[in-house]
């Protein structure tokens, strides 16, 4: 029988077991194969986990750049219809400029000048073209047709007189000039003819 002093003397492993008590851990190598495979399960979850979250950023980064864009997208509209709502002004300013060229509005011209000027230092910082197409080649896309010339001075589809000045915002035509387009009379007879 053994002594109760010997089973108090023992020397224990980590979790307390007697030493010479402990059991083979080894014993038909199962153990083993199961950690390793428990290892691979939880290296697994951690890389889908992984790969979800950085799915996860790749989307918000994607929202947030769209949310951005549309922002952006959103501000040039109100801007624009803005500066259409403004264009009658500018009209209306120069209309008032060429009118009065008499002495007595000397003093009134020069504020108008001033005031035009601001006005239209402001719009064109906020992306604001004014098209002036005199002696260019009519395009549908920023010109409006309004008369014909007919005429051997200038080539045929040259803009020869502007009634009305055209305005671009970012590329987008905001009001198409009103133009007199030179039509050379040779030119007009072959087509008339074929």
């Amino acid at each position: 029988m053994p002594d109760k002093d010997d089973s108090l003397n023992s020397e224990r492993d980590e979790g307390g077991v007697p030493l010479d008590s402990a059991t083979d851990t080894n014993t038909g190598g199962a153990e083993p194969i199961s950690i390793d495979a428990g290892r691979t399960k939880l290296a697994a979850e951690f890389d889908d986990m992984k790969q979800t979250l950085l799915r996860r950023q790749a989307d918000f980064d994607n929202y947030r750049k769209r949310i951005e864009k549309e922002r952006g997208e959103d501000a040039r509209r109100t801007t624009g219809r803005l500066i259409e709502e403004l264009i009658p002004i500018i009209d209306g300013f120069e209309h008032a400029l060429a009118a009065h060229g008499a002495k007595e509005y000397e003093n009134y011209r020069r504020g108008f000048e001033l005031i035009y000027k601001q006005l239209v230092e402001n719009v064109t910082k906020l992306g604001v073209e004014r098209i002036d197409p005199v002696g260019k080649q009519f395009d549908p896309h920023l010109h409006q047709a309004m008369d014909r010339l007919e005429t051997s001075d200038h080539p045929d589809g040259t803009i020869v007189q502007v009634f009305q000045p055209g305005y671009l915002f970012h590329g987008r035509t905001l009001r198409p000039a009103m133009v007199r387009v030179a039509v050379n009379a040779a030119a007009a007879s072959n087509k008339t003819a074929n």
